[in-house]
């Protein structure tokens, strides 16, 4: 089995350890905290934790000595991507320069911009928005640096996630269930009738995987294939009819509201930049990762279902409900 250096430890860095592991491989996770020291798997694979500046390319080149690939799963919070990127960037590159490392890099679509009505590998990086088009330059230097043989790299674009270990950032995360299963009203940000792309966590740590270990996808962006778009409001029907909870109460934030509270809120504002993803289609396609990469979307049935037998498998789920089960 290979070694695979993790560095993040967030929704998506978790769930790829966690897969990674239970194949079998060596995973070291990098983070600014660091976490338990060695975990093994009943694979044969194991889970180390280890505390580290993503930006020092020193660092990173000493933990990716040896390791198959070298797993760009940083997320950095939105209002501080134009200054926590670029350093971290570099460093992973000179870490898969370095070491020859395979540089798989988790990304999203903000690159593409306002106005892609259908979001494939080979649409054009058009953005003008800030977050968007710093995704966007990191990945256009990688692949400058793959094409000069400098080293080996690849991109995996995921839409909004959801599922086992989403966060509370998340559009479909705590913040939808924890009120949907309760019967109160949920607060989506612009609209919750327009179509939209939604990324399981686990298809994500698939196809990177997948592109760790497949020759043909360096060099080259992917997205995770995802089930057929629904609206917000789709979602949360489907999760309230699967939990017996009562339908969804939506009630929708307008991006004015969010504008105006953006001029004192650093986050706000730039999660305001992003509505346009939730006022107009926001559509992915993935018929080419699923020919190369092998990997197929998860249907909503069992995401659904997935989803949340983990909510109610929280620790202390017992206590807060009383039932074992997501109040209904």
């Amino acid at each position: 089995m290979a070694r695979h250096v993790v560095v993040g430890k967030g929704p998506i860095g978790s769930t790829l350890a966690q897969q990674l592991a239970d194949a079998g491989h060596e995973v070291l996770v990098l983070s600014r905290s660091g976490g338990p020291a060695v975990r093994t798997t009943p694979a044969g694979g194991s889970i180390e934790h280890r505390a580290a500046d993503a930006s020092d390319p020193a660092a990173l080149t000493r933990a990716a000595h040896g390791a198959a690939a070298l797993h760009n799963c940083v997320n950095p919070p939105y209002h501080r991507w134009t200054t926590d990127w670029p350093p971290v960037a570099s460093a992973l590159l000179a870490a898969a320069e370095a070491t020859g490392a395979v540089l798989v890099v988790a990304g999203n679509l903000y690159g593409y911009g306002r106005g892609t009505q259908l979001m494939r590998e080979d649409s054009p990086l058009a953005t003008t928005e800030t977050k968007g088009a710093v995704r966007a330059a990191m990945w256009v230097e990688a692949e400058r640096r793959h094409r000069a043989g400098a080293l080996r790299a690849t991109e995996v674009r995921g839409s909004d996630y959801l599922g086992p270990g989403a966060q509370a950032h998340a559009h479909v995360g705590p913040r939808m269930l924890e009120p949907l299963l309760a019967g109160k009203p949920l607060y989506p940000i612009g609209s919750a009738d327009t179509a939209h792309s939604w990324t399981y966590l686990p298809d994500f740590a698939r196809a990177l995987v997948a592109a760790a270990e497949t020759e043909a996808a360096w060099g080259r962006p992917w997205h995770v294939p995802s089930p057929e778009p629904l609206t917000y409001r789709e979602v949360a029907t489907r999760f309230a009819t699967a939990a017996g909870a009562p339908a969804p109460r939506v009630r929708t934030v307008p991006l004015a509201v969010v504008r105006a509270i953006g001029l004192v809120n650093p986050m706000m504002r730039e999660v305001h930049a992003m509505g346009y993803q939730f006022v107009e289609p926001f559509v992915l396609d993935a018929t080419a990762s699923e020919r190369v990469l092998g990997v197929t979307a998860t249907p909503w049935s069992r995401i659904v279902d997935e989803t949340l037998a983990a909510w109610r498998a929280r620790p202390g789920d017992a206590q807060r409900t009383g039932t074992g089960r997501a109040a209904a």
